[in-house]
């Protein structure tokens, strides 16, 4: 499983919000599936390379959204009844939105573009 995450040092959102968004896309788009098991809080801060602290906050928050659950010494795991909210809609539609921009500027037609989105679409 891919544990890879892309934070930015000039984003304006904190680091803790970066890795729950990363988190909740992956969890939207299918990539990590009901009961799938997170890295733990040492390890995604070792490959982030933000502090343990910062890991943390980000569980704990996911936790309080429901999105995730955490067992006390075993580790945090995608919760089961993870339907897409009104929240992670949205941002999906941001990051939608940031795709199209990016393909505007490289002036990629909309039939590649939708081509592409075709081929990352996950089949259920």
């Amino acid at each position: 499983m891919d544990y890879t995450f892309l934070l930015s040092q000039t984003d304006k959102r904190p680091m803790y919000q970066q890795i729950m968004e990363q988190i909740k896309l992956r969890i939207t788009v299918g990539d990590w599936l009901p009961n799938t098991p997170l890295p733990s809080i040492r390890e995604l801060a070792t490959k982030a390379k933000v502090s343990i602290i910062t890991v943390k906050r980000a569980y704990m928050e996911l936790e309080r959204e429901g999105v995730i659950y955490t067992k006390q010494g075993k580790g945090s795991w995608v919760k089961e009844s993870q339907d897409l909210t009104e929240n992670q809609l949205k941002e999906l539609e941001l990051h939608l939105r940031q795709v199209a921009k990016l393909a505007n500027s490289l002036e990629i037609p909309e039939n590649e573009l939708l081509e592409m989105l075709k081929k990352y679409t996950i089949k259920r």
